[in-house]
């Protein structure tokens, strides 16, 4: 059972991990020393527990302790109390959800094995916004997405605003970075994957025209906001896909892009009649 400690002093050194959320390089900076990373709010705290991630240590207010009763149960780890005051104090914002946890990472595993299995993978190319990172993880996470595979220059899947825009659903999509595009594409389609990439390209199809397709395995890439994919990537893929617009509209922002592309392309299970038992 978790250790409680009340805390006081806003500059108490155990709060380390919790200071300056507000200043993104420097949280990037120190959680990438530290390896570790923060889940914000009661659902996003338990279910990053739940997801195996051991857990460094807790701050919350006093009138959170009941709700995480059963997280508090299940760690050793000490669990900071303070009021919500001085929590703001420390990490500089309000945190109205009252419950931090600062958890460690895990090694990242490979491309090969993220994709083992799956039969619907995104990829996510070079997207700095870590709202629209953790947007694309939610709408992976409802709309069946087996996997999401991540450049080197995406923002972080465990950055605190990441985590929270998914409400936690970075923890339930397997996925991982890699390095280079081609040798990632030519790795799908070895395994049977389609490989589409949306796009306001001239030769591209339409979403209706690849969701018709049916693919058994396919792998669908978001490009970066504003300049979209990369223009290699667009010679590299199978597949070139635009969403239709409505007269005067040329695109939607990535976050929507992803629920409507994915929602449009979800494995489909065959009916029962169809089904070998």
């Amino acid at each position: 059972m978790a250790h409680v400690v009340r805390v006081d002093d806003a500059g108490d050194p155990l709060l380390a991990d919790y200071r300056d959320l507000r200043d993104v390089q420097l949280r990037q900076s120190l959680e990438a020393e530290h390896g570790l990373f923060l889940a914000e709010g009661e659902k996003v705290v338990r279910r990053a527990v739940a997801a195996g991630f051991a857990v460094r240590s807790l701050l919350m207010s006093p009138k959170r302790l009941d709700g995480l009763a059963d997280v508090l149960e299940s760690t050793e780890a000490p669990c900071f109390v303070m009021s919500e005051a001085r929590i703001e104090e420390v990490t500089g914002f309000h945190v109205h959800r009252g419950a931090l946890a600062s958890l460690e990472r895990r090694p990242l595993p490979s491309v090969a094995e993220v994709i083992a299995g799956a039969r619907r993978v995104v990829i996510l190319e070079g997207l700095v916004d870590h709202a629209n990172v953790g947007a694309a993880f939610r709408n992976a996470a409802a709309l069946g997405v087996d996997a999401v595979l991540l450049t080197e220059a995406c923002a972080d899947p465990y950055y605190r605003r990441a985590v929270k825009t998914s409400m936690g659903n970075v923890f339930a999509v397997p996925w991982t970075r890699f390095r280079h595009m081609p040798t990632t594409l030519d790795l799908l389609g070895a395994q049977g994957f389609a490989t589409a990439a949306l796009t306001l390209a001239d030769d591209a199809i339409t979403l209706d025209e690849l969701a018709a397709r049916r693919d058994e395995r396919l792998a669908l890439v978001l490009g970066t906001e504003g300049a979209g994919i990369d223009r290699r990537t667009a010679t590299q893929v199978d597949l070139r896909v635009r969403i239709p617009m409505e007269p005067g509209v040329d695109s939607l922002n990535v976050a929507a892009a992803s629920a409507v592309a994915l929602y449009a392309t979800r494995a489909r299970t065959a009916p029962a009649s169809e089904r070998s038992w």
